[in-house]
């Protein structure tokens, strides 16, 4: 079975998908990032958090995780641009070193969320680096990816 771009018009130039006869369904994404922070952060954390002069890390990447899916169809040029209903980060520690973002986004719509989740927990880990980096550069952004997706012509489950 042979697979088409979806992005590319019958010229192969890129177009973006034409969802106009697409049925509404409720869509959902769930993404994930997990961030490996050096020990001496980790070691920071009061609770659930860690408290810096430039503020609250966690709450800080949230809120930016969450303004990141809100603005996925200005950074990845052929998203359409959704006014999502549901954008939620959360932030967890893993073990002494890591760190796992969960970005869910959900709508109802003609198109999917997936972008808006995987930029979400994309954004809100480049925050924590941000954030972390003058604790040294050794912090490793890993396996972004996505977790779930439901609605539309296909549902995924990791």
């Amino acid at each position: 079975m042979s697979k088409d771009f979806t992005h590319l018009d019958k010229n192969d130039n890129p177009s973006m998908v034409n969802v106009g006869a697409k049925q509404i369904s409720k869509r959902k994404a769930v993404a994930q990032a997990i961030v490996q922070l050096n020990k001496e952060v980790i070691a920071m954390m009061e609770g659930d958090e860690i408290k810096t002069k430039k503020g609250p890390i966690f709450q800080t990447a949230i809120l930016a995780g969450i303004m990141g899916a809100k603005k996925t169809s200005d950074l990845i040029p052929l998203c359409h641009p959704l006014g999502l209903e549901k954008c939620a980060v959360t932030i967890n520690k893993l073990d002494e070193e890591h760190i796992k973002i969960i970005c869910e986004t959900s709508i109802e719509s003609k198109t999917g969320v997936e972008m808006e989740a995987l930029t979400g927990a994309t954004v809100a880990a480049l925050t924590i680096y941000d954030m972390c980096k003058s604790f040294g550069h050794e912090m490793q952004i890993k396996e972004i990816k996505l977790l779930e997706k439901s609605g539309g012509k296909s549902d995924y489950k990791v």
